[in-house]
């Protein structure tokens, strides 16, 4: 690569994977490896900075993570320049000689932090200068090692910045790399003034740099007689991992459309004339509605779900294989997906991956559903990027605009908007006429690619009301559209009211079975962006 390497060691924090995106956008080059990775590993990646992130342990506990023997040691003879942020923070200062201790209050969400001392980091900054950031701690350095000092205190006086300049280690109690944060998001030149002014780090890398790698590593991996075959999903990751793997392969993709019963209004139509017209890619639809929903019948917990489904899948791609294998007479030997680092990050720890501290936000349908007798080995070539990157990929790969600017849609589908059972009743129905007047209001206001994403939800409780003059006892839906970057946090979009008012008619005036329309008002965290 053409930049530095800043180095992330992971010890499980839900943001970790957020740093390294931050740091991409100023294009300099980012790794994440597990926290408690050997040295040697560590070593042999040469990084510029190595970030200690943040995590759900404590260091007191026994069974804590950390950096190996020796890391100090090796970071000072080799002028290695070191941030810790949040439980990175705390494990720089416990194994350099300091105390950390449990605070007497702790600190969640957005607070104030004051800088006291106007160097390395706050160097641009006066003392007494505030600055809103997004802290999530309990433990609070109590005593600092030697030769370090505070530069700046959150509003309840607990230390929220240190620095060694001379032995070039830093410290942060709170996540810079959340968007409220400033360190990393970019407002008043904080990550500017770390990456390059105090580490002297040099930028270079860049989206074109990733394809190249990209078409190496399938060129590498695929035999020159293989075959692939490719699970599209008609959204933008399945379709960009398709197109990026065809300019590999060429004829040797070939690439299969899933309709499992969980799609949204008119979804097959429509994605498949997509793939014929606009991204010419020769594509099998299958289906599988009746396979899906037979498998699916009362199941209500979530994570059974998601397993179930990728189940179904790779049964489907399996006996797609088969079928391939008659034909070309040689059996394909791999699996395409459009994995992204979210699905991975949420889904930690993803087998192989050697992480494991990370807690399990929720398993991803092809992460955490996949069988471990899958017969078809994977190709996942977008794994290590965000949404945002993989639409920039996108375009190089000139993939059309307005397909790139579709919202997300899960793997899993209505299944996981569907709350309980999505075969009972006619939930499935209900939640694709809700959604389809939501969207196409949207649309309709100008506002679609202000928001990342926009879905109905069904929830299985009724209400009384009263249509046609008539007492009425029908469903409930909610309506969620969420601002983010990645994905990884989000705000909910504020509607006008008058739109609000125009949808939530147009449904319970459209749909037969609702008479009550909610909103979701819930940033993530707490949530997630989906409801299950």
């Amino acid at each position: 690569m053409k930049s530095d390497l800043v180095l992330i060691l992971d010890f499980g924090s839900q943001y970790t994977h957020l740093i390294t995106r931050r740091i991409r956008a100023l294009s300099v080059f980012s790794l994440c490896i597990s926290g408690t990775s050997s040295l040697s590993s560590i070593t042999s990646l040469n990084p510029k900075v190595v970030i200690l992130s943040g995590g759900p342990h404590s260091v007191h506990s026994d069974d804590s993570p950390s950096f190996p023997d020796g890391f100090v040691d090796w970071a000072l003879s080799n002028g290695v320049f070191v941030l810790g942020i949040c439980y990175g923070l705390q494990l720089i200062v416990q194994r350099l000689g300091g105390e950390v201790r449990m605070g007497k209050k702790q600190e969640y969400g957005r607070m104030e932090i004051e800088v006291v001392k106007s160097c390395g980091i706050f160097g641009y900054k006066d003392v007494g200068d505030n600055q809103v950031v997004w802290m999530s701690h309990g433990d609070e350095a109590a005593r600092l090692p030697v030769g370090f000092e505070v530069v700046a205190r959150s509003e309840q006086g607990a230390v929220a910045a240190v620095e060694d300049i001379n032995r070039r280690f830093y410290g942060l109690q709170y996540h810079p790399e959340v968007l409220l944060g400033y360190a990393f998001a970019g407002r008043d030149g904080n990550t500017e003034i770390f990456l390059f002014n105090v580490c002297g780090v040099n930028a270079g890398w860049k989206m074109e740099d990733v394809m190249d790698e990209e078409l190496k590593v399938i060129n590498n991996t695929v035999a020159p007689d293989d075959h692939v075959i490719c699970a599209l999903s008609g959204g933008v990751d399945s379709t960009v991992a398709a197109t990026l793997v065809h300019n590999a392969i060429g004829d040797r993709l070939h690439c299969i459309f899933v309709d499992n019963g969980l799609l949204r209004y008119k979804e097959r139509e429509r994605v498949m004339e997509t793939f014929k017209s606009d991204l010419h890619l020769p594509v099998t639809c299958v289906n599988a509605s009746d396979q899906f929903l037979s498998k699916l019948k009362g199941v209500v917990d979530p994570e059974m779900k998601r397993k179930i489904i990728g189940k179904e899948f790779i049964f489907i791609f399996d006996a797609f294989a088969q079928e391939l294998e008659q034909k070309l007479k040689k059996k394909p030997a791999f699996l395409v997906q459009g994995t992204l680092y979210p699905d991975v990050i949420e889904s930690c720890p993803p087998p192989g991956s050697g992480r494991t501290h990370s807690h399990t936000i929720k398993s991803h349908h092809n992460v955490g559903g996949l069988p471990k007798d899958m017969k078809l080995k994977l190709i996942e070539p977008l794994k290590l990027l965000f949404k945002d990157e993989v639409r920039e990929l996108g375009k190089i790969l000139k993939v059309p605009e307005g397909f790139l600017k579709r919202h997300p849609f899960p793997g899993p589908g209505l299944a996981v908007r569907v709350l309980g059972d999505v075969t009972e009743g006619n939930a499935l129905d209900i939640v694709r006429q809700v959604d389809e007047i939501f969207i196409q209001s949207i649309k309709d206001a100008g506002i679609y690619d202000s928001i990342w994403q926009a879905f109905a939800v069904f929830l299985p409780i009724k209400s009384v009301g009263v249509q046609g003059d008539q007492r009425t006892h029908s469903y409930v839906v909610t309506l969620r559209a969420v601002t983010s970057q990645d994905g990884m946090t989000a705000d909910w979009y504020c509607f006008e009211n008058s739109f609000l008012k125009d949808v939530s008619q147009k449904i319970c005036n459209n749909v037969r079975g609702v008479n009550r329309v909610t909103l979701d008002i819930t940033s993530k965290p707490p949530s997630t962006i989906e409801w299950e």
